[in-house]
């Protein structure tokens, strides 16, 4: 051990170190922005520019592309606030996304020289989103160790509850209990193109049981999912013709992921919600990698929301954490 050790430190001094030169986004840039993120390690779907620009209006886009000697190596999607430099805030997840090639002294390069970026832009903070390790196709937290080496402070954690599918998950009682309940109904499941419908539902439903709304609009998640039609799908629960719950689905590669998911109140009583949960867990879904409910906390993680949690337990699901940094420029 002592000798590959010492052998180790050899080859890693013996590096070359070449500089990388840091390029605010452009529209030029889109056709090799969305190749990047289709060949990259820890992207998915939301990267690509027809997503991150559905709501440019309402942010400032201050994206960034790494080169190493002229060739790409990592792209950072991201907007201004106020002095900050932001891992863009309408996306789930941000952070430097990377592709095969990526090693721990090209992230140290890149942040390097984003901080240097960020000093000429005069930003005095850089606001930092990871991106879940169960979206990476291979190992990609190179930038945790950066942004510990660098002092960043760790803001929010985040629980995203997740089914890892290969282990044939057991449900709760509860929760057999009301799928049960919904099959004996003669409710069914069923992929469904009426958004519309659906997103009354949930807008209804955040309204009155959480006093919020959703964070697309009707009109916007139906443009997105007809760009995006083998990403963004949603399943419905039916009694009859009439929609009492469903969920739309965030597909990428490893994970399907529930962006929403809501009951009317009949739905709610019926256990319409379960019913296309377990759809999608034990047919639709059965081969990824992962499901994930998404999170339950508040307050940058400082609340839990504990039926929320259960519910989502009950499925199987366990804790996955989504962490954001802030990095003093």
């Amino acid at each position: 051990m002592e000798i590959y050790e010492n052998a180790f430190k050899i080859s890693h001094n013996d590096g070359c170190k070449n500089d990388i030169t840091v390029v605010n986004y452009s529209p030029e840039y889109k056709l090799l922005w969305d190749n990047f993120v289709s060949t990259s390690k820890n992207g998915i779907f939301l990267l690509y520019r027809d997503y991150m620009e559905y709501h440019s209006d309402r942010f400032h886009d201050h994206s960034l592309l790494f080169f190493k000697n002229g060739k790409l190596v990592g792209l950072m999607p991201a907007n201004i606030n106020n002095n900050r430099l932001s891992s863009h805030e309408g996306l789930t997840f941000g952070g430097i996304i990377s592709d095969n090639e990526m090693k721990t002294p090209i992230m140290m390069e890149i942040f390097e020289k984003m901080i240097v970026h960020c000093r000429e832009e005069g930003f005095t903070e850089l606001l930092y989103k990871t991106v879940p390790y169960i979206y990476h196709q291979i190992p990609a937290e190179e930038d945790l160790y950066v942004l510990f080496r660098h002092n960043a402070e760790l803001t929010c954690r985040n629980i995203i509850s997740s089914i890892h599918m290969p282990l044939n998950v057991t449900y709760t009682k509860e929760r057999q209990r009301t799928i049960k309940k919904a099959k004996n109904n003669n409710i069914v499941v069923k992929q469904s193109f009426d958004f519309k419908t659906f997103m009354k539902i949930l807008e209804e439903v955040l309204r009155e049981r959480h006093g919020a709304r959703p964070v697309h609009r009707v009109n916007e998640i139906i443009r997105l999912s007809e760009r995006f039609p083998d990403n963004i799908k949603l399943f419905a629960s039916f009694k009859e013709d009439s929609m009492l719950a469903g969920s739309i689905i965030f597909e990428s590669k490893n994970v399907a992921h529930a962006q929403y998911a809501a009951d009317s109140n009949k739905g709610w009583d019926l256990g319409a919600l379960d019913l296309v949960f377990d759809y999608l867990i034990s047919e639709y879904y059965k081969n990824k990698k992962f499901f994930d409910f998404g999170g339950s906390t508040e307050n940058n993680g400082q609340v839990l929301n504990d039926g929320l949690l259960r519910h989502k337990e009950g499925f199987g699901a366990r804790a996955v954490m989504h962490d954001f940094y802030k990095l003093a420029i």
